[in-house]
């Protein structure tokens, strides 16, 4: 019932001037009139009224308590998630530096094994050189020596052994040369690995430092958050606990109060009575006696009445003996309340002057009127007014009997069409949504969304309006809050190609619904409104049955132009059902009873807000009721 509390609070505040306009043609000729109404009953309606107001506000208390912890409880998930996202992205930094170090030294271990190669090539070059410069040197001995033979084979064993000693001693030093040139590579080699490994060890060590700091931060970060948010939540629950208990200790001495002072009230009451039954039983009493008894017994009734009815209070706020009298203003507007006598306050029943005017012509055609302003069109309300006149031409009605007429015909036009859409066995049930450009189709989709999950049913929504950026955008904001997969295109590309693949999607992941957004279209565009039938062929190739259902969203402040808007869609998109949304702004209301009387399309849902709950089945005497501000 919540959901219609907030329908008569916020829907069709043209209601209010329905009550206005009644009131007026009521009085336009109309005549007050005397009658007797049961006070009883109508105090139990107000009792009523007040517990239902009592449970509603405690249920809204409560919804927002819950809505407050789930707050709390996603601001802690939230902040575990940041720290969660901290210690990964610091955890791959550290990844990150510990990968170019090492790429670092692999390189600076590549450039020295480099340069020791270079080192050795080069030796052996030398080596090659200092031997070929040894065997060009033989070379030349040899001939030298040949040719010395010739000239002076006497001198030739001299300067062979002279020869000999000078080669050997160039072989040794050549010898020692090599060895000296190799020591001196194989000292570099060692002291250029000795200084690399000193290098890696010393920046391995700077490194760990500098990773144990960082966790040791973090731990103490994320500990310092936990105990706020530990001291937070308890000091929270504490508080609630405190006004829970005050609370139901002050209800409980109220209620306490109330029954003693009403236990009071029935004691004087039978007082009376005995009183009434002791007159009928002694005739001798004289009648000044009887009005003397009559007089006090009323005055203690109306005592214990009024404080049976005053609200508890600690301290007095008026003098003793002081009677406040009840203000002209607290009665209802066109009623006089008389005062009760004796008989009437003890049986319940009091005189009220009603203004009441006779049903004829004139005020029929005003009511035709009231009815086309608040957008229900001139043939519907044709066709109420003359309903409600069936029968009770010349008959004096007042503006509550008028009100209950014209909701009870209402509800009588709406009833045929108030029906939830339909969900089949067959999956993926297709769900195409249409409408023109802000109607609410993208709102709409994500409230179905949402309640179509939290039933159980899995949904995949596509993203149809390539057209509009934003709408793609705000329908991922709902699916995320949902849970449900949205598939989108990017900015400007073919809406039916994107419909086909989310079908294939659909038909892959097993979804049992699957929800087609569509650009808002307007009615008088002819191009535009072929787009959304090349959607309904394309698809149609996937399952010759689709969509199974076609939900037209209309915006309620349009007023009389959603009944082009109907007719046009209908014949382009076969509609299967309506949903009515925004009749929280400045909506009449009175089309959708228009549109109940000349089409008969199913009416799924109305919305009446922003929330996901603002979306709720259409409910034909609810709605009837917050139309002509009856209560209901």
């Amino acid at each position: 019932m919540s959901f219609f509390k907030k329908l008569k609070d916020r829907m069709f505040r043209s209601s209010s001037k329905i009550d206005e306009g009644l009131d007026a043609i009521v009085k336009d000729g109309g005549e007050e009139e005397v009658v007797e109404v049961d006070t009883a009953a109508e105090d139990a309606a107000a009792e009523h009224a007040r517990q239902e107001a009592e449970a509603l506000a405690a249920q809204e208390a409560e919804e927002a308590r819950l809505a407050e912890e789930a707050r709390l409880a996603a601001a802690e998930a939230e902040a575990a998630r940041h720290a969660e996202e901290a210690r990964q992205a610091e955890e791959a930094r550290q990844a990150e530096e510990a990968r170019l170090a090492e790429e670092a030294r692999r390189a600076e271990v590549a450039r020295l094994a480099e340069e020791a190669r270079q080192a050795e090539e080069a030796r052996q070059a030398e080596e090659a050189r200092l031997a070929e410069a040894a065997r060009q040197a033989e070379e030349a001995r040899l001939a030298e020596a040949a040719r010395a033979a010739a000239e002076a084979e006497a001198k030739a064993a001299a300067e062979a052994a002279r020869l000999a000693a000078e080669q050997q001693q160039a072989a040794d030093a050549a010898e020692a040369a090599r060895i000296a040139a190799e020591a001196e590579a194989a000292a570099a080699k060692a002291e250029a690995e000795r200084l690399a490994r000193e290098a890696e060890q010393q920046r391995l060590a700077e490194e760990a430092a500098a990773a144990e700091a960082a966790r040791r931060a973090a731990a103490a970060e994320a500990e310092q958050v936990a105990q706020e948010a530990e001291a937070a939540r308890r000091a929270e629950a504490e508080r609630l606990a405190q006004e829970a208990e005050a609370a139901r200790k002050a209800e409980a001495e109220r209620l306490a109060e109330e029954a003693a002072k009403q236990a009071e009230a029935a004691r004087l009451a039978q007082e009376a009575e005995e009183a009434r039954l002791a007159q009928d039983a002694d005739p001798g009493m004289t009648e000044a006696e009887i009005d003397e008894l009559a007089e006090e017994i009323e005055a203690q009734v109306e005592a214990a009445a009024e404080a049976a009815a005053a609200p508890p209070v600690r301290e007095a706020v008026v003098a003793p003996m002081t009677r406040l009298e009840p203000s002209p203003l607290d009665e209802a507007p066109g009623e006089l309340t008389e005062k009760k006598g004796l008989l009437g306050r003890l049986f319940g029943r009091e005189q009220k002057t009603v203004v009441r005017r006779t049903l004829d012509d004139d005020m029929l055609e005003q009511l035709e009127e009231l009815l086309i302003t608040a957008d229900m069109g001139v043939d519907t309300a044709l066709r109420v007014t003359a309903n409600m006149a069936e029968g009770r031409l010349g008959k004096k009605l007042s503006v509550d009997e008028i009100k209950g007429l014209l909701a009870d015909e209402v509800t009588r036009i709406m009833e045929p069409v108030a029906r939830p859409m339909p969900l089949y066995a067959h999956t993926p049930q297709v769900v195409l949504v249409v409408g023109v450009n802000g109607s609410g189709k993208t709102t709409t989709i994500g409230k179905l969304a949402s309640q179509f999950k939290a039933a159980g049913k899995s949904v995949v929504i596509a993203a149809g309006d390539t057209f509009r950026a934003a709408a793609v955008e705000q329908l991922q904001v709902w699916g995320d809050r949902a849970g449900v997969p949205v598939l989108t295109a990017p900015e400007g590309s073919d809406p039916a190609s994107l419909a086909f693949d989310a079908m294939a999607k659909a038909q892959a992941d097993g979804a049992d619904l699957l929800m087609i957004d569509t650009a808002g279209r307007l009615q008088n565009r002819a191009d535009l409104m072929e787009e959304l039938s090349k959607i309904v062929r394309v698809i149609r190739k996937k399952d010759p049955d689709a969509p199974h259902n076609t939900l037209l969203v209309l915006d309620a402040t349009t007023g009389q132009n959603a009944l082009q808007q109907v007719k046009v869609f209908q014949e382009l998109a076969d509609v299967s059902g309506l949903v009515m949304t925004k009749l929280d702004g400045t909506a009449k209301g009175g089309v959708l009873v228009a549109l109940a009387d000349k089409f008969g399309l199913p009416i799924h849902a109305i919305g009446v807000g922003e929330q996901i709950d603002d979306l709720a089945p259409f409910d034909p005497e609810d709605f009837a009721n917050a139309l002509v501000g009856r209560a209901g």
